[in-house]
C-alpha cells in the first residue's frame, strides 16, 4: 500500500507517541517531516497501535571488544497496527550522566554526579586519590515521575523528575574494598522533557538530605509507589549480635566519625523518597515492614499490600498490609510457609502466611532510641549450646541457636526479622530473593531468584529443589480471600497463594564454560535482579547480576507470546540495575536503566576477556571509578 503524503499535525503528534517503548532521541527541524512520513499508517491515519515486540540483539563478542565495554543496544521495537501495518523503531542508550561528573545543582553550581555525604552533608573526601569527592560506580534503583505543581528554573518543556540511588563504591583510589563502608546517597535529577519528542535532559541535581534518618545503608533496588514515591531499600541488614563488623564500622566512621556511632538496628527498613515541587526530596524511613534485606518491593494496586522479596541467603517472602492507603507507617507483617509442588529444576510450591506481628513505625524507632540490644531480644549462639531450650535456625547460611526472650515478641519481629520469622518455622530458605513486580491486569507477581542453591538446594530447609545456580523468575499467582495459618482472615484482595517459573525464564548452567568464559547460556537469562512490568507493553524487563555472563543483559519477556529478547548488554563486569518501566508521562513511555561497577572482574568468568576490555572500561568509565545513569530511547529506522 501506498504511503499517505500527507499527515496532520494530531497524526503526527501519536505516531510520535507510538514510539512508547522508548521516547525518540530529537531529530533535526529538516528531518521531521521525512521521519513521519516514513513512520505513518500505511492506509488509515486512524489506526492503532495493536501490539509491541522487541527485536533481540546478538551478545557482543570479542570480535567487537568496544561494544563489550559500554553500554550496547542493537535492538529494535516492532510495532504492529489494527491495520495489518508494522513498523520498527531501533533503541538507542541516552545518558544522563556518567558518575562523578560535575552537573548542575540548580543554584548556579555543579556538584558530583554520585557524590558521598557524612550526617552533616558535607563532602567525604577519599584521601587516597588527592582527597576527591567519593563517588559511587554502583547507580542502582530508579524512579520516573511527575508531581503537580512543579516548578523549576531551567525547565521549558515538562518538569519531570527521576530518583536515583547510589548502592555503593566498590574502590577507593588505593583500590582497597569499600562494600558497605560509606553512607549510601540518593539524589532528585529535574529533568526537561520535550514534548514533541519525549527527550530529557538534565537541568538539576539535588542530593537528598538523609540525616533526618542517620543516613543510608547500601540503598539496592527501588520502585515507584501508586502514590507517587521513591520506595528504597536497604539490603543485607547489618547483623546486630555482630559487634566487629568490620563493613559496618566503616560505614559509621564514614558517616559519623565514630565507628562505634551507628546502631545497626537502624538500618535494614524500608527509606521513602518524596519528590518536592523545587526538584528536591524529603525523605522517611519505615521501621514497621520487618528488617530484612528488602530490595525491590512492590505496592500493589489496593495501596496497602506490599510483597517483598529478601535479597539474603535463608531469605523469606514477606507481605505487610497497611493499615492505611498510602501510608507505610503502620500495619501487619507477615511471612511465606512454602508447602513445595514441585521439586525439578527451580521447583513450585504453594503459598501459605504466617503472621509476625502489627506495629507502628514509631513504635520501632522507639524501641531503637532506647538503645536495645540483640542480647535484649535474643540469646543467639553460634555454637551448638546443647541446651533444649534453644532452638536450631539457619541465619545467613550458618547455623545460629536462639532463644527469645520474654515479652520481646513485637522487638524481634521488626528488628530480628529473620531469626524470628525462622524461630516461628516460617520458610527461611530462599536464595536472593530480588525484585519483585506486579502484572495487575492478569493479578499476578514476578519475583526474580537471582542465585538457585544453598539453602534451596542443599536440603538444610523446607525448600529443596535442584537450581539452576542461574536462577529464575518465579510466577506469583494472587487471590483474595485468604486466611493466614491461624485461621484468620487477610484483609487483601493481593496475596500471592502459589510460585511457579514459566518456561523461558529460568537460566542454564553450563557443564564448562563456553569460549568467551560464559558459564551460564548466553542466550537465556543469568541470575535476575532488577524486574519491572509494562502494562501496556505486556512486556516483563529482567536485569542480569551475573556471575556467569561475561556482560551482563537486559531482557524483554513478552507474557502472552513467551518470546525473550535480549535489548541491551551492559559493559563486561557490569550489572544492569535502575530498570523501570514508566507506561505513561505526559503521552510518552520509557524505560530506565543503570549499569553498575563496570570492569568489576571475575576470575575465572573474565579470564579471557579482561585483559583486551581493561583499557576501553578504564576510556569509558573514568578509569574505572564511574558508571552510567540513563535511559532508553528508540530512533525511527528511515530506510
Amino acid at each position: 500500500m501506498s504511503q499517505p503524503s500527507q499527515v496532520t499535525d494530531n497524526t503526527r503528534r501519536r505516531m510520535l507517541q507510538f514510539l512508547a517503548g522508548a521516547p525518540l532521541l530529537p531529530l533535526a527541524s529538516g528531518m521531521i517531516g521525512s521521519s513521519v512520513s516514513s513512520l505513518a499508517f500505511a492506509s488509515d491515519s486512524n489506526a492503532s497501535l495493536k501490539s509491541v515486540r522487541f527485536i533481540s540483539m546478538d551478545a557482543p563478542t570479542l570480535a567487537n571488544p568496544a561494544a563489550m565495554a559500554k553500554t550496547t543496544i542493537d535492538s529494535a521495537m516492532q510495532l504492529t497496527f489494527s491495520d495489518g501495518s508494522t513498523r520498527e523503531v531501533k533503541l538507542a542508550y541516552q545518558p544522563f550522566f556518567i558518575t562523578g561528573d560535575r552537573v548542575p545543582d540548580g543554584k548556579g553550581n555543579t556538584v558530583v554526579a554520585g557524590g558521598y555525604y557524612d550526617i552533616h552533608n558535607k563532602p567525604i573526601l577519599d584521601p587516597t586519590a588527592n582527597n576527591r569527592q567519593f563517588f559511587s560506580d554502583c547507580p542502582d534503583g530508579s524512579s520516573l515521575l511527575t508531581i503537580p505543581n512543579a516548578q523549576v528554573d531551567g525547565v521549558y518543556g515538562n518538569p519531570v523528575f527521576a530518583v536515583v540511588q547510589f548502592e555503593y563504591t566498590t574502590q577507593n583510589g588505593a583500590k582497597e574494598d569499600m562494600y558497605g563502608q560509606l553512607p549510601s546517597p540518593i539524589a532528585v535529577l529535574t529533568l526537561d522533557q520535550n514534548p514533541m519528542t519525549g527527550e530529557l535532559k538534565l537541568v538539576k541535581y539535588s542530593n537528598v538530605d538523609t540525616s533526618s534518618v542517620g543516613g543510608l545503608w547500601i540503598t539496592c533496588g527501588a520502585s515507584l509507589s501508586p502514590w507517587g514515591t521513591h520506595l528504597s531499600s536497604e539490603e543485607y541488614e547489618p547483623d546486630a549480635s555482630d559487634l566487629n563488623n568490620a563493613e559496618f564500622k566503616g560505614f559509621s566512621r564514614h558517616l559519623f566519625g565514630d565507628e562505634n556511632h551507628a546502631n545497626p538496628y537502624n538500618y535494614g527498613h524500608l527509606p521513602e523518597v518524596t519528590v518536592q515541587p523545587d526538584g528536591t526530596g524529603r525523605i522517611a524511613k519505615h521501621y514497621c515492614l520487618g528488617r530484612i534485606s528488602h530490595e525491590l518491593v512492590q505496592v500493589m494496586p489496593d495501596e496497602r499490600t506490599v510483597l517483598m522479596g529478601d535479597d539474603a541467603t535463608n531469605g523469606g517472602l514477606f507481605m505487610f498490609i497497611a493499615d492505611k492507603k498510602r501510608n507505610l507507617s503502620a500495619g501487619t507483617l507477615y511471612v511465606a510457609k512454602w508447602k513445595q509442588t514441585e521439586s525439578k529444576g527451580p521447583g513450585a510450591g504453594d503459598i501459605h502466611w504466617m503472621k509476625l506481628g502489627h506495629a507502628t513505625s514509631q513504635e520501632i524507632k522507639k524501641l531503637i532510641d532506647g538503645g536495645i540490644k540483640a542480647a535484649d531480644i535474643m540469646d543467639i549462639r553460634t555454637k551448638n549450646p546443647n541446651d533444649n531450650s534453644f532452638t536450631h535456625i539457619r541465619y545467613s547460611g550458618k547455623d545460629n541457636w536462639v532463644k527469645l526472650k520474654p515479652g520481646m515478641e513485637k522487638a524481634a519481629t521488626f528488628l530480628e526479622t529473620h531469626r524470628y520469622a525462622a524461630l516461628k518455622g516460617a520458610s527461611l530458605g530462599f536464595t536472593k530473593m530480588e525484585g519483585t513486580t506486579v502484572n495487575i491486569a492478569d493479578k499476578k507477581a514476578y519475583s526474580a531468584m537471582s542465585y538457585i542453591y544453598k539453602s534451596m538446594t542443599d536440603g538444610t530447609t523446607d525448600i529443596h529443589v535442584e537450581g539452576p545456580k542461574a536462577g529464575a523468575v518465579y510466577e506469583h499467582t494472587l487471590k483474595g480471600n485468604q486466611r493466614d495459618l491461624d485461621g484468620h482472615a487477610i484483609d487483601s484482595e493481593w496475596v500471592s497463594t502459589h510460585m511457579h517459573v514459566p518456561y523461558n525464564l529460568v537460566g542454564e548452567d553450563l557443564a564448562k564454560a563456553d569460549a568467551l568464559g560464559n558459564t551460564a547460556n548466553a542466550n537465556r537469562i543469568a541470575n535476575p535482579d532488577n524486574i519491572k512490568f509494562s502494562e501496556k507493553l505486556r512486556t516483563l524487563f529482567i536485569g542480569e547480576d551475573s556471575g556467569n555472563h561475561v556482560n551482563n543483559f537486559l531482557w524483554a519477556y513478552h507474557v502472552d507470546t513467551g518470546e525473550l529478547s535480549r535489548i541491551i548488554s551492559c559493559a563486561a563486569g557490569a550489572e544492569s540495575t535502575g530498570l523501570h518501566a514508566v507506561d505513561e508521562i505526559n503521552g510518552w513511555t520509557y524505560i530506565m536503566s543503570n549499569a553498575q561497577h563496570p570492569g568489576d572482574w571475575e576470575s575465572p568468568l573474565h579470564d579471557k576477556v579482561k585483559d583486551i576490555l581493561d583499557p576501553y572500561i578504564k576510556a569509558n568509565y573514568k578509569g574505572g571509578y564511574g558508571s552510567a545513569v540513563g535511559y532508553i530511547t528508540g530512533m525511527p529506522k528511515l530506510s
